[in-house]
């Protein structure tokens, strides 16, 4: 069924696993989601301790992944994730952006302080924000047109922290 994952419990102390996303908020903002995990363990181990180290094993996962730094031929990879985040232009103060007043002070408001904090957001988190409405929504992305950056995209699942079009000039 969907939201369960499949083990093997012939060698498994894990009995089932569920899993769930739920809505949740913290202060005035409510676009965050909160994972809640329901683990059911024989005798030999605690949920805790299952849930610890089946994290392990992922952490431990992801870094073989992240060391096979094998690039294909032919095949030409954009730019990595820190070189984007340092990417020229990206580490200026909203302040520079000559927004007004209203759009300013709620971005302020939100501790949203660089440009790389800001086009790290969507258009729907951008709305979310208290008193920021389409209007500011619309003068954020003509400053940020001018210095030929867009928010992140606001399609579910897309991996990329920051959207960056390096000027070809």
């Amino acid at each position: 069924p969907i939201g369960t994952i499949a083990i093997d419990s012939i060698y498994s102390p894990v009995l089932k696993v569920t899993y769930r996303v739920e809505a949740t908020r913290a202060g005035e903002r409510t676009d965050f989601d909160k994972l809640v995990v329901d683990v059911e363990t024989k005798a030999s181990i605690v949920p805790r301790d299952a849930v610890a180290s089946a994290g392990g094993t992922l952490v431990e996962l992801f870094g073989l992944a992240r060391e096979l730094n094998v690039e294909a031929e032919g095949i030409e990879i954009g730019p990595r994730f820190e070189e984007v985040v340092t990417g020229e232009g990206l580490d200026i103060r909203i302040e520079e952006l000559d927004l007004t007043v209203r759009s300013f002070n709620c971005l302020k408001r939100e501790g949203i302080n660089t440009l790389a904090q800001l086009v790290n957001l969507t258009e729907h988190q951008l709305m979310n924000i208290r008193n920021f409405g389409q209007k500011s929504v619309d003068e954020v992305l003509e400053k940020l047109v001018e210095r030929n950056l867009k928010l992140k995209d606001g399609v579910p699942g897309a991996d990329s922290a920051y959207f960056y079009e390096a000027n070809e000039e």
